[in-house]
């Protein structure tokens, strides 16, 4: 990847060889690395540079040192690259995988090799390297709890297929996944189940891992969808789920930094659900089907 240091000299001393990789240099990566970066050094990561070069002027200006690569998750030549630049700066004790696409962004195609295939190898390779006492936590979504009920088979297969085989499962092919937001589903129903499993294999290297599967958060990935083709729909889900609004960025931080902190030392292969109750709704309130 390229890679740009940003953090001044005078700071660079004062600091313990703690490594903190953002993937997906968004706002609520950056809500959760600025909850627990303090003192570590983050090491943001972007499909594009300009992003995370953006996110670390903000970040470098609060007093956290800061070190920018590109990445591009559905490759991993790139990804392994990127820990060889996290491993050259320290100890890897979190991981903050926040990289991926909407519905609206993307083709069914894109969405299974960036979210779910991207989301598999992210976790395969830092789980590798990740220190002991580490942790990891990977955003994932309440549209992975709308997804109806798969076989056992399908859920062993998401969770355990080797990452390079896992695009060729018989469930994925394009004539069985022809819309967007089934992809989406699919995927991040396959990021709760894939760090699920991951979490014996970290947990072997004594770190931990987790998900979080927020409902619509107040981000620029939640604006394209709020002004896309399923903006309505999504529109009902605020206005109907128990709590009657959007999440900001923050609150999902805060969540990502019990999960990472010590006060989360006994949470890994869980997957916290925090949408303001949208599943709720759709299973037993107003937005179930009637």
């Amino acid at each position: 990847p390229s890679i740009r240091r940003v953090c001044p000299t005078w700071l660079t001393g004062t600091l313990v060889a703690e490594v903190v990789v953002v993937v997906g240099a968004g706002s609520i990566g950056l809500a959760i690395a600025r909850r627990i970066g303090a003192g570590k050094r983050l090491l943001l990561a972007d499909l594009r540079t300009e992003n995370a070069d953006r996110a670390a002027e903000v970040l470098l200006d609060a007093g956290f040192e800061v070190t920018t690569a590109a990445v591009d998750v559905s490759s991993r030549d790139s990804v392994e690259a990127l820990v060889e630049v996290a491993t050259g700066l320290g100890d890897i004790t979190g991981l903050i995988h926040a990289a991926g696409v909407s519905p609206s962004q993307a083709s069914p195609e894109t969405i299974l090799l960036v979210d779910l295939y991207g989301t598999a190898l992210v976790l395969e390779v830092f789980g590798g390297v990740v220190a002991p006492g580490g942790a990891g936590v990977v955003i994932a979504s309440q549209s992975g709890h709308r997804l109806g009920a798969l076989t056992a088979e399908q859920d062993r297969a998401l969770a355990l297929t080797p990452t390079e085989q896992l695009l060729a499962l018989p469930m994925l092919q394009p004539d069985l996944v022809t819309d967007s937001l089934h992809a989406y589903q699919l995927s991040k129903r396959g990021n709760s189940l894939r760090v699920m499993a991951e979490a014996l294999r970290w947990g072997r290297r004594g770190a931990r891992v987790n998900t979080i599967s927020p409902g619509i958060v107040i981000t620029p990935l939640a604006r394209d969808e709020l002004s896309g083709p399923r903006a309505e729909g999504y529109q009902r889900m605020i206005q109907l789920c128990p709590v009657g609004r959007a999440a900001t960025p923050d609150e999902v931080g805060t969540v990502g930094a019990l999960l990472l902190g010590p006060d989360g030392g006994f949470i890994t292969g869980s997957d916290f659900l925090m949408d303001g109750g949208v599943t709720a709704a759709y299973r037993f309130g107003e937005l179930a089907p009637s």
